[in-house]
């Protein structure tokens, strides 16, 4: 996987090549990252910039050179103050305030597998068979000042990982100003962009336009990776396609601050950059000591942006998640919060488990208000202490019976936080993260725990696992519904608070270790106000995340194609809730809420003790099918065939098994129009040599979708509105149209497969029509047959 070779350094993966070299100089010069090129077809010649005078107010590096030109240079790594002008990966000061610096290259190492974790930041994981890690250490050129850069090939789904390691051999503090993770400069800037940008309830939408003269930066100052902007980015060429074209993904392995920079040059040479943002960050170096960046990630794909994503995903699944939950199927739940909020009490919690066991979920989970006296959200963060007002026999006991009812028990918890009407502010106002003598700024009527604080961590570790103990918890939703301010911590004696940010992600991913670790069996999920911290150093600790806090089918359709191009399937927490959205008052059936929330870990979070007879029988359906193709929804290769994003007005996903005998599409409309186009149903990742068995998941249609139509259709009168009409929605529904074809893969594959008609104004029938209506959706099961 890597060689070196005529002072060539080969990185080659099962489709992807990545090649530099180091210059007569000492400095790394980047040649190519693209497809797998043979060992044999690699000329130094045809892909070292050709530079053959100095241009204009160009600089040359030294006296003894003519034209090497650090500004047009294609590095591996670059500093300040030698003549290139781009941003730098790699900013130290020294000397009140000097930052020239010159590295290079001094030895190199390859080893089998992943290199020995240094310090306390989440790392990706592999075997000798699968992966194999350079590292080549640098040294200024004046200074002892010594970098490593590492490189760790995973050859089983395209991925290399990067990180930067600096050493202070000298006898001063240095000051780390800024220093990415990853740099890769291009040749050219014919890319387009692309980011995953949103806010609290529309998280990681896919934003996609042409790169320009000038720099880009997509990044994140709120202490946590966001949901205004993912660590996740895409340079894809302009042909580039969700299935054929050329494209390039980063992503960080960290939950902080970070930084991408995109910066086109004036020969239109592109540097793509990222890292711990470096506006937030500043890192006091002393002599003998070293500092480790974050781990980045990077791939490369001919086959479009879903390529890419599909190497992602296996990554992730593969060498992000690990222990007991890696490649394991996840529980579909019930979450009593959207069916009660902090309104509960043991019976009526028990009531819905209750319900949630008919129904055939296999989780029971208790959101926020079971502790200290929390009654709404503006107190008793910190008080980890059962509220015996609502549970009565306490959390032991109401876990026990639940899982007497045969279901797994979960757990809200929000350790992060402390409100300041609580007994922890009243005992240790010191912990939270307030400026003395300064008023507080507040979100959500909370403040945050110094998890720069060892006390505090060592609080949060005791207290939390008495309650996972004494609880029976099999699962934790691990929230955290604020960002920073105020930066300040009290127990902070040594350290500038430039470093304040990166020293509480260290804290926190010392706290996940340890309890993680103390318990393996349980399923943490991660959540801030929903996505706002969703990213791969999370996933390391939390095998999923909860996606967004709003679960409105449209918003989720947007929100889930954008995370999916990033984090795979399994890591998505996706819930059907109640009609009208709570979030954004839309309604929508229940069938579409379900195809929807079918692509990711599947639960739901409404109040089955309200539902009508006919609706509960609706859910059993659903759940019962997803548990048939629960191992694909959420370990199968996720494909997007055409993207709202794109098309403004559909979204068509598919997800099929290891061998393409098994493939599941939603078809997603948002807007239905009068005497509709026909349509037409093409997958191209079908196998054209396999015959296919087509089919849509049978769905039921609430008579009401039809208005005062129904008076047309019924053979009983009913009034638009009535309680006639009302009763009958709760005790009949319609059949979704009939779809079932036997068809060639390569038909299915070139041609497609025409859908039924869909009702356009006129005409109406149950078996041949599709009613979709605004924001209907249809599951199609594509199974092998043989023949």
């Amino acid at each position: 996987m890597i060689s070196q070779k005529n002072g060539i350094f080969n990185l080659t993966s099962k489709n992807n090549t990545y090649l530099f070299t180091i210059t007569k100089r000492g400095h790394l010069e980047h040649l190519y990252y693209g497809a797998r090129i043979k060992e044999s077809s690699i000329d130094i010649r045809a892909l070292k910039t050709k530079a053959s005078f100095p241009m204009g107010t160009s600089v040359i590096y030294d006296e003894n050179e003519s034209v090497l030109n650090m500004n047009i240079f294609k590095s591996e790594i670059s500093t300040p103050g030698k003549g290139d002008y781009r941003s730098p990966s790699t900013i130290i000061s020294y000397n009140n305030g000097m930052t020239t610096l010159d590295f290079l290259y001094v030895r190199h190492q390859i080893q089998e597998g992943t290199p020995t974790p240094l310090n306390a930041l989440p790392h990706p994981y592999g075997s000798f068979d699968n992966c194999e890690t350079l590292t080549i250490t640098m040294k200024d050129k004046e200074l002892p000042i010594r970098i490593e850069l590492k490189y760790t090939v995973f050859d089983d789904c395209d991925v290399i990982s990067r990180n930067i390691n600096v050493y202070n051999d000298s006898q001063s503090i240095i000051t780390i100003k800024s220093l990415s993770s990853l740099q890769l400069d291009l040749n050219d800037k014919e890319y387009d962009l692309i980011t995953f940008d949103g806010a609290w309830g529309r998280e990681r939408h896919i934003n996609r336009r042409p790169l320009t003269s000038g720099t880009f930066i997509n990044d994140s100052k709120t202490g946590v990776s966001s949901a205004t902007h993912n660590p996740c980015i895409y340079l894809a060429r302009k042909d580039c396609s969700e299935i054929t074209g050329e494209c390039i993904a980063t992503n960080l392995i960290y939950s902080g601050n970070h930084k991408e920079s995109i910066e086109v040059n004036e020969f239109n040479q592109t540097r793509l950059l990222t890292g711990i943002n470096d506006q937030t960050f500043s890192w006091s170096l002393d002599p003998g000591n070293r500092f480790i960046s974050p781990e980045a990630i990077m791939t490369y794909s001919l086959q479009g942006l879903s390529g890419a994503s599909r190497n992602f995903h296996y990554f992730t699944n593969n060498h992000i998640v690990r222990g007991y939950w890696k490649n394991r199927p996840r529980p579909i739940l019930v979450n009593n919060w959207e069916a009660t909020y902090f309104n509960f009490t043991d019976s009526k919690l028990l009531k819905l488990a209750k319900k949630a066991k008919e129904v055939g979920a296999e989780l029971f989970v208790l959101d926020d208000g079971w502790f200290g006296g929390r009654n709404d959200d503006k107190s008793s963060l910190g008080d980890w202490s059962v509220n015996t007002s609502k549970l009565r026999g306490g959390l032991g006991q109401l876990s026990s019976k639940i899982h007497e009812m045969g279901l797994l028990f979960g757990l809200w918890v929000e350790p992060e936080m402390v409100n300041r009407n609580s007994n922890l502010f009243d005992i240790h106002p010191e912990w939270a993260i307030i400026i003395p003598g300064r008023d507080p700024s507040v979100g959500r009527h909370q403040f945050i725990l110094d998890l720069t604080n060892k006390d505090v961590r060592d609080y949060l570790e005791e207290s939390l696992t008495k309650i996972f103990q004494y609880g029976g918890v099999d699962y934790v939703k691990w929230d955290m519904n604020r960002v920073f301010t105020d930066l300040y911590s009290s127990s902070n004696n040594s350290y500038n608070y430039g470093e304040f940010f990166h020293r509480y992600i260290l804290g926190l991913y010392e706290l996940l270790e340890k309890l993680t670790t103390k318990f393996p069996k349980v399923l943490f999920e991660s959540c801030a106000s929903g996505g706002n911290r969703f990213d791969l150093g999370m996933l390391c600790y939390m095998p999923q995340t909860w996606t967004s806090d709003c679960t409105d089918a449209y918003e989720r359709v947007l929100i889930q194609e954008g995370t999916s191009c990033g984090y795979p399937l399994s890591a998505m927490g996706s819930h059907v809730s109640n009609s009208p959205n709570h979030q954004t008052l839309r309604r929508t059936d229940i069938e579409t809420r379900f195809n929807v929330a079918c692509f990711g870990n599947l639960g739901y979070e409404l109040d089955l003790t309200e539902l009508p007879a006919n609706q509960i029988e609706i859910i059993k359906e659903q759940i019962n099918f997803y548990k048939q193709y629960r191992n694909t929804f959420q370990f199968g290769t996720f494909v997007r065939l055409e993207t709202m994003s794109s098309s403004h007005s559909r979204a068509r996903w598919a997800v099929m098994n290891k061998d393409r005998s098994e493939i599941l599409v939603l078809d997603y409309k948002e807007k239905s129009q009068a005497n509709p186009p026909f349509e037409i149903l093409k997958v191209e990742i079908a196998n054209t040599d396999y015959f296919y068995e087509v089919f849509n998941r049978p769905q039921r249609l609430d008579i009401s979708v039809f208005g005062d139509m129904i008076k047309q259709f019924s053979p009983v009168a009913l009034k638009e509105g009535s309680k006639k009409e009302d009763l009958a929605n709760k005790i009949i529904h319609l059949s979704s149209e009939v779809f079932h074809h036997q068809i060639g893969g390569d038909l299915l594959k070139y041609a497609g497969l025409q859908l039924n008609q869909e009702f356009g104004g006129l005409g109406y029938d149950n078996i041949n029509t599709r009613i979709l209506g605004d924001n209907g959706s249809r599951l199609y099961i594509i199974r092998k047959i043989e023949i």
